[in-house]
């Protein structure tokens, strides 16, 4: 699992993007608190940050032609197997949304995806 960092969410290849999706789906529901090494660091904060940049991940999808469905716009829902929040606290965006996402995340990403042979 890998968040890319957000200032590549607009250029990722169309497998990437979707793949993003699949894993903000799977964080946000049964796979919220669940440990991995290279997304521990979404624990730390809100999900509503998860949310906030699901909701990027959407957003371009939605450019792209394609329809997530619309039960993921909706900040308490996680999924159809995990229980909806019953309340969750709006937390003012950031940009990086996760400070983790600093220009060193930025390169580590840009030199994942170009070992998986895609140039950005």
């Amino acid at each position: 699992m890998r968040l890319w960092h957000e200032a590549l969410i607009k250029k990722l290849p169309r497998q990437q993007l979707l793949g993003q999706h699949r894993e903000c789906c799977a964080l946000r529901g049964k796979g919220w608190g669940k440990p991995h090494s290279t997304v521990n660091y979404v624990f730390n904060y809100s999900p509503y940050k998860l949310f906030q940049y699901h909701l990027q991940v959407m957003t371009e999808m939605r450019k792209r032609g394609y329809h997530p469905d619309e039960k993921w716009l909706n900040p308490l829902y996680r999924g159809q197997t995990s229980k909806v929040y019953l309340e969750l606290e709006e937390v003012i965006q950031t940009f990086p949304i996760y400070p983790e996402h600093n220009n060193d995340y930025l390169e580590d990403c840009k030199e994942n995806l170009r070992e998986k042979g895609i140039i950005i």
